[in-house]
């Protein structure tokens, strides 16, 4: 498909992944308010594409993201003094609605994370459905340490890590690496080398393509709707769901290619 135009982005796309790559190296790759609403385009533009099975987010040149971008945060503090809006409500709730629609992305989303990895960039760990480390990566909250609260990716890190290891991160702003990040739970996978990381994240790939795409993307709905939707009414919607897929979605060539000891169509 046709990708959306992008500056702060680099897209690749091939055989169903579709890599972004942070491209702001010279400033660890912070994500500036640009960079937020580029992602949020491109997420937005494949939302309904299947044939994207995978994205993979990684930052360029050694670095995952440092965080948000000073500078624009900077101007949004002097913008605030002669407008009536809130431009720096502004800046930190689009963080936000970028993390979430991210977070709810029906394809799978990996995180290859390498260097730093702090503030904004730790919230995007926290969302990732596969996060693999680079064991010496270092990762941290450090928005107290600099008097402001890590007001938009909090929520994220409790719903990954739990809320006794969140309290203690955010409010000491420790630094850590990725063997802890591994521990904690950020992370799925440590990894010693690039070329390791390179591997295993081709092998996750290649398992999520064993998976049927909307099998995937629905069962992710089901997941992050956990605690949000009524218990029963939770199973009652997952029922129709799996009704659907059974009766005239992937369901019927899944179950065939079982029965005929092949591999399905999506995985072919």
């Amino acid at each position: 498909m046709n990708l959306p135009d992008t500056n702060e982005l680099l897209l690749q796309q091939s055989a169903g992944v579709l890599s972004i790559t942070l491209n702001n190296p010279k400033a660890r790759n912070a994500m500036s308010l640009g960079m937020v609403k580029e992602i949020m385009t491109v997420f937005e533009a494949i939302r309904e594409n299947r044939e994207f099975r995978v994205v993979v987010i990684r930052g360029a040149e050694g670095n995952f993201c440092a965080g948000g971008n000073i500078k624009d945060m900077s101007r949004a503090k002097a913008l605030g003094k002669t407008s009536d809006k809130d431009p720096i409500f502004d800046l930190n709730r689009a963080f936000g609605h970028m993390i979430t629609l991210v977070n709810a992305a029906p394809q799978v989303v990996i995180t290859l994370l390498e260097g730093a990895v702090l503030g904004g960039g730790f919230g995007l760990a926290c969302i990732a459905d596969i996060a693999i480390a680079d064991k010496n990566c270092q990762f941290g909250i450090p928005e107290t340490s600099l008097g402001i609260p890590p007001a938009q990716i909090a929520p994220f890190v409790v719903k990954r890590i739990g809320l006794t290891q969140a309290r203690r991160l955010v409010l000491t702003g420790a630094r850590f690496n990725g063997e802890e990040a591994l521990k904690l739970g950020v992370v799925h996978f440590a990894t010693a080398s690039s070329e390791e990381m390179e591997e295993l994240m081709q092998a996750q790939i290649s398992q999520v393509k064993r998976c049927a795409p909307n099998a995937n993307a629905v069962t992710k709905e089901i997941i992050l709707n956990v605690g949000i939707i009524e218990h029963e009414a939770l199973l009652d919607d997952a029922a129709r769901k799996f009704a659907s897929a059974l009766q005239g979605g992937e369901g019927p060539e899944g179950t065939l290619a079982f029965v005929e000891k092949r591999l399905p169509a999506w995985a072919q």
